[in-house]
């Protein structure tokens, strides 16, 4: 009886690739068929929603630059090297990272990479701590284009060995970093651990004045009693939810938006959805 069902099984999934090799003329002629491919075995539930996400994202990272998911210097935790001991160690503690990159007396100037677990021996150490000594523990940076391909980036960080990749701009100047987590996120969706800030945490204020960084999940009711504003909550529970009505698609990290005297930068994306906002007041406003 087993057999006959095997039997009855595997003569449907010829049936269903048959059809499907029909489709498209013996076989998939770009990326597109194969992910209308991919699609209808999902339909079909030869394989689930979940193993087509991380191959269309596998598919897609080739396309994807690493200008396009890198974090901006404004959102980067640096360790200056004239900075005391005391306030490096806090912005590690604070931060949950693992890597920093630090910088000399001209913020340009790289001079390596801080691995967190790097200081745990000072932990024992005879005396205070000084910048010498966490200096002497620096890692060499690896510099990228912001032009390079998230895949060739991708098999650089597993051949190479290293985790964290600093941009550079076409003057040479840092433009953001990117890390192997940001890259997996693209092909596996959002990747978290127990140190990870919540999405929802809250609206955070930046160093510029009158600019706020606002996560995508923020609710429409906390964002208008935060700005004291009145922006429509009956079609959509979320402020990333009415910026991807009011773009008509999934913005990308940079783009740019006016609503409601609001001007809106998108800072984190991976295309599929929004992450984090930039929000400040539109200099329109103000007409008095």
């Amino acid at each position: 009886m087993s057999d006959d069902r095997s039997s009855v099984s595997n003569d449907q999934q010829k049936s269903w690739f048959e059809r499907l090799t029909h489709a498209f003329n013996d076989e998939p002629q770009n990326r597109g068929d194969i992910v209308k491919f991919l699609e209808a075995a999902v339909k079909s539930d030869i394989i689930d929603r979940d193993a087509f996400t991380i191959v269309e994202g596998a598919l897609e990272v080739s396309e994807v630059q690493a200008r396009d998911i890198m974090i901006p210097p404004s959102q980067m935790v640096i360790i200056k090297s004239e900075d005391d001991p005391k306030t490096s160690l806090r912005k590690v503690i604070d931060s949950s990272h693992s890597r920093f990159p630090v910088v000399g007396e001209d913020s340009d100037e790289i001079l390596g990479v801080l691995l967190a677990k790097d200081l745990l021996p000072l932990l024992f150490k005879d005396g205070d701590i000084t910048i010498d000594d966490i200096l002497a523990r620096l890692r060499p940076a690896n510099f990228i284009p912001e032009s390079k391909r998230l895949n060739v980036l991708l098999n650089d960080f597993r051949t190479k060995r290293y985790h964290m990749a600093l941009v550079l701009d076409e003057y040479g100047s840092v433009s953001g970093l990117v890390t192997i987590e940001d890259v997996l996120e693209q092909i596996v969706g959002e990747i978290e651990d127990e140190t990870d800030k919540l999405d929802n945490e809250g609206i955070q204020i930046t160093q510029e004045p009158g600019v706020y960084l606002v996560p995508a999940l923020c609710t429409i009711e906390d964002f208008n009693e935060f700005f004291k504003v009145e922006l429509n909550e009956e079609e959509f529970d979320t402020i990333g939810g009415i910026l991807v009505q009011q773009f008509g698609h999934v913005p990308l990290r940079d783009e740019e938006l006016l609503f409601s005297d609001f001007h809106f930068r998108i800072i984190k994306s991976d295309g599929r959805r929004v992450k984090t906002i930039q929000v400040s007041k539109s200099p329109q406003e103000s007409t008095d």
